[in-house]
């Protein structure tokens, strides 16, 4: 099915994260949560993919949120889970799966611009084809 935004998280040096979302042959749209980790000693990565379909969106928002709520709250009051607010990975690290090209109205490359989205390209592929 056809991908129509990505977002890309990365989590350490062998874990990241992908927010996929997709639309269906009717114009409908579900999201794929994808974890992919490094292979320790070995070439390659793992794989791990949650589908979540819209009539689900609010129930998951609301347990993720609660569970998450539930262990700053209750289980680490005291952390700062603030310190590990960093959006920059060092160069050649988590590196699974990079940012289509995809050029604005100007030519540039959009990765350029903002290479947090990856977009699918303009020939069909899927954003998530490794």
């Amino acid at each position: 099915m056809e991908s129509v935004y990505s977002k890309r998280i990365r989590a350490g040096k062998r874990r990241t994260y992908f927010f996929d979302v997709r639309a269906t042959r009717g114009n409908d749209y579900y999201i794929t949560i994808t974890e992919s980790r490094k292979k320790f000693n070995e070439d390659g990565y793992d794989r791990h993919k949650v589908f979540l379909y819209k009539e689900d969106f609010n129930k998951f928002l609301k347990a993720l949120t609660e569970a998450v709520d539930y262990v700053k709250t209750e289980l680490m009051p005291d952390f700062d889970f603030d310190a590990y607010n960093h959006d920059q990975v060092p160069e050649g690290e988590g590196e699974e799966r990079g940012p289509e090209i995809v050029s604005d109205s100007n030519g540039a490359p959009e990765a350029a611009v903002n290479p947090e989205i990856v977009k699918p390209s303009d020939n069909g592929e899927e954003v998530d084809k490794w």
